[in-house]
């Protein structure tokens, strides 16, 4: 008899021996089939150690490792600053996307006259129902985003969460809170008044001052060297269709591993 016979004849003996229900016979007989032929098993193993290994005990944060005596860093409600960052961007979204119906990116005004985009502005907040408020739920729950962003990524650090072998989720979190502070830089802009003005005029200068690059950085972020109706078009685009699909994508990603390792609690 070969071996493979022998095999297939001890597993079966032992299937009979183990008095399998119907359900569980068929299982194992696909499972043992395809284990034959792609080495299943092996990878259920293989994929088995992996969950062991990413939901061990974190190594020992700064505040265990020095003794230090501010314990601050672990107060619980800090553990939910992530998906209190996550919800103050759906709002974020959700306020803006309705704002973008009475926004237009528009530089241009008539001889004398404020331009269409800041005029836009003023009849969100003046005219339109509930326009203020809108307005303000949206710079407010962007506001709060920031906020809970920094000091989500302050627990992570001081807690030791960064560490392996969550290291990769600290790097997407140090990506989102720069998507962030781009969010804010854009979402300034499109007023464009005078605030805005300058803003652009400090981003357009800070571009210039990188070496080889700035240039080219200026042109392609801004439009050019000085603020034009490119500039509000570029940060308009930016903010609206680039960064919240970009952005989006990130936080699900971020999301999905902090599912896959567990959240890393004070030990």
């Amino acid at each position: 008899m070969s071996l493979e016979r022998k095999d297939e004849h001890d597993h079966k003996g032992w299937m009979q021996e183990r008095d399998l229900t119907p359900v569980e016979s068929i299982y194992l007989t696909v499972l043992m089939w395809l284990d034959k032929r792609l080495r299943i098993v092996d990878y259920l193993e293989i994929l088995e150690n992996l969950y062991y290994k990413v939901n061990m005990q974190m190594p020992k944060s700064h505040t265990e490792q020095y003794n230090l005596d501010n314990k601050f860093w672990y107060w619980y409600p800090l553990y939910a600053l992530g998906s209190f960052s996550t919800i103050a961007y759906v709002v974020a979204a959700v306020s803006g996307a309705l704002l973008g119906f009475y926004y237009s990116p528009a530089a241009a005004g008539a001889s004398g006259s404020p331009t269409v985009a800041y005029e836009q502005i003023t009849f969100i907040m003046t005219d339109l129902n509930l326009g203020f408020f809108l307005r303000s739920l949206h710079r407010w729950s962007a506001q709060v985003m920031v906020a809970a962003v920094f000091l989500h990524m302050l627990r992570v650090y001081f807690t030791g969460a960064y560490k392996e072998p969550r290291e990769l989720n600290w790097i997407i979190g140090i990506v989102l809170i720069s998507l962030t502070m781009v969010f804010g830089y854009t979402g300034y802009l499109l007023p464009w008044d005078q605030l805005a003005f300058w803003a652009g005029q400090i981003g357009v200068e800070m571009a210039l001052s990188v070496p080889v690059a700035g240039e080219w950085a200026a042109q392609l972020v801004f439009g050019g060297f000085t603020l034009t109706q490119s500039t509000l078009q570029r940060m308009y685009i930016l903010h609206v269709f680039f960064l919240p699909f970009i952005a989006t994508t990130v936080i699900a990603i971020h999301i999905g591993i902090v599912w896959m390792q567990g959240i890393a609690e004070p030990h």
